[in-house]
């Protein structure tokens, strides 16, 4: 296992388990577990590594609340069909969502 995701990465990540899991039906250390590992998979994928810093932080953000829905993985194929206009590299970024799509099995 290479190092820990850089903060960029995990902090989202958690925040947005740590969101979830205030909801009495979901256990919380769980779900940081879960985000904490996605996270990992993510940073170990390289998926996100060409984007600029710009983009990487949109989609960073995009990628934590959409793990946290009750559909993730239509949920990240939804933002790739519907990309945000602020973005730099709006296919590089698309290929991003597509790629964590594949990497964390969704």
């Amino acid at each position: 296992m290479s190092a820990t995701p850089p903060s960029d990465l995990l902090d989202p990540f958690l925040a947005a388990a740590d969101s979830v899991g205030a909801r009495p039906d979901v256990d919380a250390g769980l779900a940081r577990e879960l985000m904490a590992e996605a996270a990992q998979v993510l940073h170990d994928s390289l998926a996100l590594d060409h984007l600029d810093a710009h983009d990487r932080a949109l989609a960073v953000s995009a990628l934590a609340a959409d793990l946290t829905s009750l559909d993730p993985g239509a949920a990240v194929r939804a933002r790739a069909a519907d990309l945000d206009l602020t973005l730099h590299d709006p296919e590089g970024t698309r290929g991003s969502y597509l790629a964590a799509v594949q990497v964390l099995g969704l």
